[in-house]
């Protein structure tokens, strides 16, 4: 990976280009009004553009860039702000001073629920495994505008981890969080939306065990929940309570303590 700016560039993002490359190790590459598809061809590597507005992770090859963007969160707040339910929500059965951890963390969404779910005084933690990933997410929650001031203090309420879940798990005290959340990648593909299909080409794949189910079960106080595919086997697998949903292509899954 090499860090570099938009072809407009200016001091300031020359300067953030500099510090995100010192922070994640990479390598600062000056624009200098060349191409990323020219700049990717010199170096052979993939490349975060910094922007006037925001970060920009370009694909080897890759026609469009990945950028953090809230996905479905914002619709979601928006119905729960007006008093309708949302599957997610009527589940995870959170309220104000909670705590939530997400061991699949992706581009946040559920955690932003949680978050707003959760309020001020609550605890909401997202894992990611991928390196870039956890950090163009940990700074697109800090940075993005939704409109929505409720929306906006949630995103930043979030903490983002980079680590693997099951070390994560390990490190935590039994009864730490109240809920613990996993989305695993679905075993028969629902990824609809450009956002996310970006998504899948960069995220890390490692499916869900006994060990990650037990560790879970050790750190949830109240619950462990997993959404996935309306076909999957780890529903029964794991001895899940589904919670079914004619219409919808995935379903939710709760271990209750």
């Amino acid at each position: 990976m090499f860090i570099t700016t938009a072809g407009r560039t200016n001091e300031e993002m020359i300067n953030r280009a500099k510090e995100i490359a010192q922070r994640l190790n990479d390598d600062y590459i000056p624009r200098r009004k060349k191409s990323i598809p020219l700049l990717q061809k010199e170096y052979s590597q993939d490349c975060i553009v910094v922007g006037k507005e925001r970060l920009e992770w370009f694909q080897m090859g890759a026609v469009q860039p990945f950028f953090f963007h809230p996905n479905s969160a914002m619709f979601r707040i928006r119905r729960l702000l007006k008093g309708d339910h949302d599957p997610f929500a009527d589940v995870a059965k959170l309220s104000r001073g909670m705590s939530f951890l997400d061991c699949t963390l992706g581009l946040a969404s559920d955690s932003i629920v949680a978050s707003f779910l959760t309020g001020n005084e609550g605890i909401v933690t997202g894992i990611e495994g991928q390196k870039y990933l956890a950090y163009m997410v940990g700074e697109g929650l800090q940075s993005w505008d939704s409109g929505l001031t409720v929306m906006n203090d949630a995103m930043k309420r979030i903490q983002v981890i980079h680590n693997y879940s099951l070390d994560y798990l390990r490190t935590l005290q039994s009864n730490s969080f109240d809920c613990v959340y996993f989305d695993p990648m679905f075993e028969e593909s629902i990824l609809e939306s450009d956002g996310i299909k970006t998504l899948g080409s960069l995220a890390l794949y490692h499916d869900l065990n006994e060990e990650m189910i037990s560790e879970a079960l050790r750190v949830a106080k109240q619950r462990v929940i997993m959404k996935d595919h309306y076909k999957s086997h780890r529903f029964d697998k794991y001895g899940f309570h589904i919670y079914k949903r004619k219409t919808a292509k995935f379903h939710f899954g709760v271990l209750e303590k």
